[in-house]
């Protein structure tokens, strides 16, 4: 039967991560708060970096626009995902959920490649010191914060241009709490092997190439540390590392789980459950973690509160 005959779908219900009220309510108020921090924390290290002259330093650039690409991931998805909890159904339409779509697998992408510039910067800064401000000028710093944002964008116009190429015709419940490309794809009367497969080999790629970029630069980092005379120098040097690592891990982590293994290994629940960490827990606990673990941004911001005479 042809597909003119079907009911085109203007459409779609978001299920969301449950539908028991109490749940919804509990769960509405642990994502309002991480929101919140979420939303507190990246603004500040954004203040702080911008309102810090001894932080105006490539690898802080970076960081400055990590957060502000963390805030734009995690408010593609929470608001909605908020909403879905105080109401019955979620309804949005097929342009909506396309922007969402492409609103999300830009920052997403931009975020894996702003994490393999960092990386770069570190090998840079720990294996070849004194070319530091060569390597690191202000116009590399630009062209690849350019080529981040750039690579998101290309990416997401590779997701949302297969997504619109779709026509859907019959269900329109989405099993998820945000408008994945997989679950999208399911509900398609018109799928081929193209919108498949091509979204997979984009993001693929890029996956690939960035934890190339931090494999390379952090085991040519580890050769140095390891050639290091002193204790104190291969402690330093590893430092300034470790927050990085932390969020590289995190990050790389749950996209792996949900991009490169198998989807018949993990349940659609496990999807959803994996999909909340990388898109609303881990945008909370970037700050966190580079602030925590960062002397001279704990020091930075003692100083702040003390000119804004937040602290005695």
């Amino acid at each position: 039967m042809g597909i003119e005959n079907y009911t085109s779908v203007t459409e779609f219900v978001i299920l969301g991560l449950t539908d028991d009220t109490t749940t919804c309510a509990v769960l509405f108020m642990v994502f309002l708060g991480i929101y919140v921090v979420t939303l507190l924390g990246n603004t500040s290290i954004i203040v702080l970096i911008r309102s810090t002259p001894q932080l105006h330093s490539p690898m802080y650039r970076f960081l400055c626009h990590l957060a502000l690409v963390d805030i734009g991931y995690s408010s593609s998805v929470t608001p909605i995902m908020l909403m879905g909890f105080l109401r019955k159904e979620t309804l949005l339409p097929v342009a909506g959920c396309a922007a969402q779509l492409c609103s999300v697998v830009t920052f997403g992408t931009a975020e894996c490649f702003l994490l393999a510039a960092m990386a770069y910067d570190r090998y840079v800064a720990i294996c070849s010191p004194l070319l530091y401000a060569i390597h690191m000028s202000p116009r590399v710093c630009v062209l690849l914060l350019g080529a981040s944002y750039l690579g998101g964008c290309v990416n997401a116009w590779t997701f949302t241009g297969c997504l619109l190429s779709l026509s859907f015709c019959g269900p329109n419940k989405v099993n998820h709490f945000f408008c994945d490309y997989s679950p999208l794809l399911k509900l398609s009367c018109s799928r081929d092997l193209i919108s498949e497969v091509t979204p997979a080999i984009s993001s693929g790629s890029i996956i690939v190439a960035t934890v190339l970029v931090i494999a390379l630069s952090y085991a040519s980092i580890l050769l140095s540390i390891l050639r290091m005379r002193s204790a104190e120098g291969r402690h330093k040097a590893f430092s300034t590392c470790t927050s990085h690592l932390t969020a590289v891990t995190l990050f790389y982590g749950t996209i792996t789980f949900i991009y490169v293994m198998p989807k018949s290994i993990y349940s659609t629940d496990q999807n959803k459950a994996v999909s909340v960490f990388y898109t609303v827990v881990i945008p909370m606990l970037n700050p966190l973690i580079y602030s925590l673990r960062n002397k001279e941004v704990k020091e930075a911001m003692r100083k702040l509160m003390h000119r804004t005479k937040w602290l005695p």
